[in-house]
């Protein structure tokens, strides 16, 4: 596991995930800890590290 941070693209605060680094494609929802809006996630992994992240808003 490795911590990631970045800023939530609703309400700009800085948060934090902890991305499993053995999965090399991820994609999923994820609510913001501080805004409660949901966060498209996109990981992808090589060699046990995070070599892309992306976190979008989602589309209401």
């Amino acid at each position: 596991m490795e911590e990631q941070f970045f800023q939530c693209p609703y309400c700009w605060e800085e948060i934090s995930m902890l991305i499993d680094v053995s999965q090399t494609n991820q994609s999923y929802i994820e609510d913001c800890e501080t805004c409660c809006n949901p966060i498209q996630v996109s990981v992808t992994t090589e060699n046990q590290q995070i070599i892309s992240f992306e976190s979008e808003n989602i589309e209401q």
